[in-house]
This record gives C-alpha cells, sequence and structure tokens, in this order.
C-alpha cells in the first residue's frame, strides 16, 4: 500500500522561503517521476515542480520557474520542494505525489492524494 506523508509548511513573511518534504513508503520510490501540486480554493490543482527518478530535467511552471527547487533524496523515499522568494499568491495548500505526463500536462499516479501541508504567505 503506497502511503505518503508532507510536511515543512507554515507561515512565512512574503520574501520567506519554506521547504516542504514529503516521505513515500509502498512504492519503488526511485522509478518514478515525483511532483509537487498545489490547490487554491476556487481554483483547479497545478503542478509547481516534478523531478524524474534520474534526478535530472526538473520541471517548473512559469509561475514558479527561478523561486522554487524540487530535489530528491532516494535514500531516504524523500521528495522536497524548496520554496524560496515566496509572494502572497503562493498561499494554499501543497501535495505531492507520483507523476505521470501525456506531454501536455501532468497526473497524479496513485488513486489518492495526501493531507497536503499548508503554506501560508502573509505579513
Amino acid at each position: 500500500q503506497v502511503r505518503l506523508v508532507e510536511s515543512g509548511g507554515g507561515l512565512v513573511q512574503p520574501g520567506g522561503s519554506l521547504r516542504l518534504s514529503c516521505v513515500f513508503s509502498g512504492l519503488a520510490f526511485s522509478s518514478y517521476t515525483m511532483g509537487w501540486f498545489r490547490h487554491a480554493p476556487g481554483k483547479e490543482r497545478e503542478i509547481v515542480a516534478g523531478i524524474p527518478g534520474n534526478g535530472r530535467d526538473a520541471y517548473y511552471p512559469d509561475s514558479v520557474k527561478g523561486r522554487f527547487t524540487i530535489s530528491r533524496d532516494h535514500a531516504k523515499n524523500t521528495v522536497y520542494l524548496q520554496m524560496d522568494s515566496l509572494r502572497p499568491e503562493d498561499k494554499t495548500v501543497y501535495y505531492c505525489s507520483a507523476i505521470g505526463t501525456d506531454g501536455s500536462s501532468w497526473y497524479n499516479l496513485l488513486d489518492y492524494w495526501g493531507e497536503g501541508t499548508q503554506v501560508t504567505v502573509s505579513s
């Protein structure tokens, strides 16, 4: 049974940083592309970062490019999201998952979402 646990969210001032973590169990972690999504109320869930199993050629949408960095530790079955220069519009719940792509969009490969971790950016 696949399980994942997100952590690291919190309250930060604009311009601040947070590091999110997501620990996986029950799947061949190194074989999957991993990603972080966020889902703000009233908006569609959007991907904010993806990283292949080899750790190279990470993907970022323009909204976070240059500010967010995804990484992974295979020894710990953990994927990280370093978020710098945070903006009020980054405030929402962040989720991780094993992900796939059809070439134009990214999707969750698992049949569920974790609880996520809340990020609040406010002065």
